[in-house]
């Protein structure tokens, strides 16, 4: 008898398809059995990888966190010029806007989906990101903390507008498009 071998992108696979679905449909609208025929699997199959769709959600949504906080720290971390670390902050997040969407989308609007202990241990990480953002721009428009904190929200608050409405731009114009709305919101001069 043939020995069977477990597809080592199934999980890739399930939370691929997991996340265009609920970002399509919303989360108590999705099954999964759903997820596992847009994974190529059976939903009773999806056990093997994740206990319940919420913890498909919790790996979703740490690995969004986690990457972007990994950027974050990246672009901050051992650079003297403050204005390329903003700058690619910016770039991190149009990236993640535009590249994706979806998880974006998912993120937004299921995060209370989860149990409270993830929200708030995920919250706590997005802060953590959102403070890389404060600490940059704060020493380099030399503003009071209040208003530092306030334009980098808006900021971030206009990356990721386009999140709820059909977009039709090509990704590298919508990139541009963001990084500019970013930059007029913390009133920087777009560099090229």
């Amino acid at each position: 008898m043939a020995k069977r071998t477990r597809d080592p992108a199934r999980s890739e696979k399930i939370l691929d398809a997991a996340a265009g679905l609920l970002a399509d449909s919303g989360y108590h609208a999705v099954s999964m059995a759903e997820i596992g025929e847009r994974a190529g699997i059976t939903g009773s199959a999806i056990y093997r990888h994740f206990e319940s769709k919420a913890s498909i959600l919790v790996v979703l949504f740490d690995r969004v966190i986690d990457d972007l906080l990994a950027q974050g720290r990246s672009a901050v971390e051992g650079n003297p010029d403050l204005r390329a670390a903003l700058d690619e902050l910016i770039a991190g997040q149009v990236r993640f806007v535009v590249g994706e969407r979806h998880l974006a989308q998912v993120y937004h609007n299921e995060i209370s989906n989860l149990p409270r202990e993830d929200q708030v241990r995920l919250r706590r990480k997005q802060r953590l990101y959102l403070e890389e953002w404060v600490h940059v721009y704060g020493e380099l428009a030399g503003l009071e903390e209040p208003m530092t904190r306030t334009r980098v929200h808006i900021a971030i608050g206009a990356i990721q507008a386009v999140l709820f409405h059909q977009v039709t731009l090509a990704p590298d114009v919508l990139s541009d498009t963001l990084t500019q709305a970013a930059c007029a919101v913390l009133a920087l001069d777009r560099r090229h």
